[in-house]
């Protein structure tokens, strides 16, 4: 009978001590983790998020600390009679002897009313944050949940539903602006309802299409041999994988509406004074050019920052999301 070596421990020896070098590009990584990487790695999706950041801490923090209010009027009382700032240098009385504004700093000058345009340039990005934000998110919830019932049902049930969405989408996005200005005042709420009308539709479309790429995997088949219902396997099995697709669409949706938004106040269905947006503020501007030309530099700049860094971080979202080949 032949003997059976049986291991002993002095076989064996650890090698703690030695210097091993790891391969990163191939170690193990959550799917998140290296999205960060690739996102990180694209220098432009980086400036990006750089840009979109400096401007939503300028439109959070500059209103508080500043020392005008977004609707204060800068005024002075020369001899009886009010004089307000409508310049970016301090102002003189008539003869030019005294500088009534010496004690004075406007950043970006004043408007025609003497309003400080830093507060105002600040204070207008953060409600038309405010509102894309707000109003993206409310489409994501509704557009989502849209595609995904629609793409998973399939039959009639995606038939009929697909049938709204044509003949929503077929409907002028102006149309529905005048109709909705004729019923609501105007402000935030128009603007937020306009955007809820008009842009969940790209996002349900998004959704159904990844939901009929998803529905046949192995796993929606477990799930429903294990009786599993079918909102539990929208929402539970299928939605987190959609995920990656539907923040992309959100970050290209972001300066959709922003500039939206922007539109409407142009055009004078949207912020009403003294309340302000980048869209109110460039409307303002636009109507002083001749006068005040300044004035309508820096929320042209602000809205200009803010459309490009979040199409840099789409770009890079997507990019991240589903790296090629070549950049693995």
């Amino acid at each position: 009978m032949e003997n059976i070596y049986t291991p002993d421990k002095n076989d064996f020896e650890f090698i703690s001590g030695r210097d091993i070098e790891v391969d990163k590009n191939f170690s193990s990584q959550g799917y998140w983790k290296g999205v960060a990487v690739h996102f990180f790695r694209n220098r432009f999706a980086v400036t990006g998020l750089i840009l979109v950041g400096v401007v939503i801490t300028f439109a959070v923090f500059a209103p508080v600390f500043s020392s005008y209010t977004y609707e204060e009027i800068v005024s002075i009382n020369d001899g009886g009679r009010e004089v307000i700032a409508k310049s970016l240098s301090p102002q003189f009385s008539g003869d030019g002897s005294q500088n009534l504004f010496a004690d004075k700093t406007f950043i970006f000058g004043t408007d025609d009313l003497g309003r400080d345009l830093w507060t105002r340039t600040w204070q207008g990005a953060r409600v038309s944050l405010i509102i894309a934000f707000v109003a993206i998110f409310i489409d994501m919830l509704i557009g989502t949940s849209y595609g995904l019932i629609s793409g998973f049902f399939g039959g009639n049930v995606d038939n009929i539903m697909q049938r709204f969405i044509e003949i929503a989408s077929s409907i002028p996005t102006l149309v529905i602006i005048s109709i909705l200005a004729i019923f609501m005042e105007k402000g935030i709420g128009l603007v937020i309802a306009s955007l809820l009308i008009t842009e969940w539709i790209g996002m349900s479309k998004i959704a159904r299409a990844e939901c009929l790429k998803l529905r046949e995997r192995e796993y929606v088949l477990a799930s429903r041999t294990l009786g599993a219902g079918s909102f539990h396997i929208i929402f539970k099995q299928i939605l987190p994988n959609t995920i990656g697709p539907m923040i992309t669409q959100v970050m290209f949706s972001i300066p959709v509406a922003i500039f939206t938004e922007a539109f409407l106040s142009f055009v004078g269905v949207g912020i009403v004074l003294p309340q302000c947006s980048l869209g109110s503020l460039i409307e303002a501007g636009f109507n002083n050019i001749t006068i005040l030309p300044y004035q309508i530099l820096s929320p042209i700049a602000v809205l200009a920052i803010l459309m490009l860094g979040f199409n840099l971080i789409g770009d890079g979202l997507r990019e991240a999301l589903a790296p090629k080949l070549e950049n693995m």
